[in-house]
């Protein structure tokens, strides 16, 4: 079936493609006002865009900070908890210690998946704003426009879809030209393919474009002529790479560029590092000093990552277009605001009092799940005296394994009669049963 309604290289996938339909209306609705106030540039439009997106995911980020800082506040009481069953491998052990470390989560109103759940909401977006960014002819009508009618005149050329194709950034677009909407000369279908490649056209092919059809030499100059327009920010094409910038401007002999090419990777790199420097860091030689290998080699992993973070991205925004450095460059300094605002906000709280309130919040959901105060009490108060004690008579020398499992068995109907199987109840119930036949032993 021949579709003839294809959109420009927007993105198709059911989860970014609407996401990045989204942000297309954003980016082209700043476009559209900077055209109206006589400043159509990319460059502005992404900077603006970029302020838009992370003020928009502030509520995201002030949620994972407060994680962080909560993180930290917990991390020794869950460590105390792991140091406390160490060595307890048994199944009475092992079932305390999850439900100890659960009422410590709960305490604090965080979720050992809290901080991945937060960043998977936002890397679905963050995925999207890159094929916005990067296509922009897609989601920018305006943008789009400036290829008419170099577009269609070219489309009517004997071989210009071969010549198109000897283009670097054609090799991306290979199965467009293929396609059966292109053979079949479906026209939105051709025109998109066209614009896709000429979009990541270097100012070599643009002019090879004019050797080749030179009857369209005066229509290519009015393309190149409002590309350069939307693209030029601060004297540098943004949607050339630094690298070709640098490439162009050594065989131009024009020095200065070269140097202006650099700026891009350069700041990327240093507001990456600042931003790294802002980010919450939690006291690390009191975490090394009580973290198991496990943990102390997760902590290592991280900081060698946060190191290499400004490094890696400053050979990204070499190599990539220059308009998705300066969108790093920008998200970079306002998150580094963020920060310093989010990190205000967070420092005046009073994690003490919130805390309380966690504890509050856990105490309704359990009695909402049928719960009982003096259950929860009895469960919260669980102590090393206890499991120590419990662990070393858990098991009867005298009591054979079906008595034992027999006891087991009467204990749980008792205490879970009014709990389902495996819910929250009959586990707190099982574990206050526990402590309570060790007591009095």
């Amino acid at each position: 079936m021949i579709v003839s309604y294809i959109l420009l290289t927007q993105e198709s996938g059911k989860i970014l493609g609407p996401i990045a339909k989204l942000l297309g209306y954003i980016m082209e609705g700043i476009f559209y006002v900077l055209d109206k106030i006589g400043i159509p540039n990319t460059g502005l439009a992404i900077i603006l865009f970029t302020i838009v997106i992370y003020l928009l995911l502030m509520p995201l980020t002030i949620r994972q900070q407060k994680f962080s800082k909560l993180s930290a506040k917990m991390n020794p009481e869950i460590q105390a908890i792991q140091n406390k069953y160490k060595n307890k491998k048994d199944n009475d052990s092992m079932m305390a210690m999850n439900m100890e470390t659960k009422a410590v989560y709960a305490k604090y109103g965080v979720s050992p998946s809290g901080s991945c759940i937060q960043l998977l909401i936002q890397m679905p977006i963050l995925f999207a704003l890159y094929r916005v960014i990067y296509n922009m002819p897609a989601y920018v009508g305006k943008i789009k426009e400036a290829f008419f009618p170099l577009v269609d005149k070219l489309i009517e050329q004997e071989g210009s879809a071969e010549f198109l194709q000897t283009f670097s950034s054609a090799s991306a677009y290979a199965k467009q030209f293929s396609n059966e909407n292109f053979v079949s000369g479906v026209t939105t279908y051709i025109q998109n393919t066209y614009i896709d490649v000429l979009n990541k056209a270097s100012t070599t092919e643009w002019l090879s474009l004019k050797e080749q059809f030179s009857s369209l030499s005066a229509d290519v100059d009015h393309t190149l002529s409002l590309l350069d327009q939307y693209n030029n920010f601060l004297g540098l094409n943004i949607s050339n790479s630094p690298f070709f910038t640098m490439s162009e401007s050594y065989h131009s002999g024009s020095y200065g560029m070269m140097l202006a090419a650099l700026i891009i990777p350069v700041l990327s790199a240093v507001t990456q590092w600042i931003n790294v420097k802002l980010m919450p860091q939690q006291e690390t030689q009191q975490n090394n000093a009580n973290a198991n290998d496990s943990q102390a080699a997760m902590m290592q992993s991280m900081k060698t990552m946060n190191m290499m973070m400004p490094i890696m991205s400053a050979i990204f925004c070499f190599t990539l277009p220059a308009g998705m450095g300066l969108y790093w460059v920008a998200g970079a300094i306002v998150r580094s605001i963020q920060q310093v605002l989010i990190n205000r906000h967070i420092d005046k709280m009073d994690l003490d009092e919130v805390i309380k309130k966690n504890e509050a919040k856990a105490k309704k959901k359990m009695e909402k799940a049928g719960v009982k105060a003096a259950q929860m009490s009895s469960y919260a108060n669980m102590n090393t005296k206890k499991v120590n004690s419990a662990s070393n008579t858990s098991s009867k020398p005298s009591m054979t394994r079906e008595e034992r499992e027999e006891e087991i068995r009467k204990s749980t109907e008792y205490y879970n009669q009014n709990a389902k199987p495996g819910s929250m109840m009959s586990k707190a119930n099982m574990v206050r049963q526990y402590n309570e036949k060790n007591n009095k032993k």
